[in-house]
């Protein structure tokens, strides 16, 4: 098996792809040990000081950690767990899909959205390690929250924002505001 390293715009996060699938179907962001305790993998990597958040997604393990850890101690210990977990690793591994569950009930206009959404920005912040969740729309007012590396990425509250914000305007209606939610509002949602 071959991991390649290879940098995001956040840098906290770092992406680890791999030649082999660690995620078949969808993806899955683990945001403390407690969320990863089901995936060994996961699990053991949160095992190792200064991880902050783990992102699978189709052959890519994307890892957060705090600042105050240098990528010069992480990043070889990240390797070596997943080289050491890889073989015992189940890539089919299913967990709830809440988001899922949620569109099969969302209205015509946000179906809309999330399929512009789906389309034109979750695959470049997915690339990244990262993901968006939608919050809220009303009165021409979408609010989002970051997932995985994205929401701790510098980038997220300008470019990347502003990004979302263009398209949606082209795409859907020239008059849509988009804003981050609050944290309070973002941790309601986990």
């Amino acid at each position: 098996m071959n991991i390649s390293v290879q940098p995001t715009p956040n840098p906290n996060a770092l992406k680890f792809i791999l030649d082999i699938d660690v995620k078949k179907e969808g993806k899955t962001s683990f945001k403390n040990p407690h969320q990863a305790k089901d995936v060994p993998l996961a699990a053991a990597l949160f095992d190792l000081r200064g991880v902050d958040q783990i992102h699978f997604f189709q052959n890519v393990i994307t890892v957060s950690k705090f600042s105050f850890e240098p990528w010069d101690n992480l990043e070889p210990s990240i390797s070596t767990t997943i080289e050491n977990m890889i073989d015992d690793h189940n890539p089919e591994f299913q967990d709830h899909d809440p988001e899922k569950e949620r569109r099969k009930n969302l209205p015509a206009e946000m179906l809309q959205i999330e399929e512009i959404l789906d389309r034109r920005i979750r695959p470049g912040l997915q690339g990244d390690g990262g993901d968006l969740a939608v919050v809220s729309y009303s009165d021409n007012v979408l609010i989002v929250k970051y997932q995985g590396a994205c929401g701790t990425c510098p980038s997220s509250t300008t470019g990347t924002l502003e990004a979302i914000r263009a398209i949606l305007r082209d795409e859907y209606d020239p008059e849509i505001e988009v804003y981050i939610a609050p944290e309070e509002s973002a941790q309601a949602m986990d």
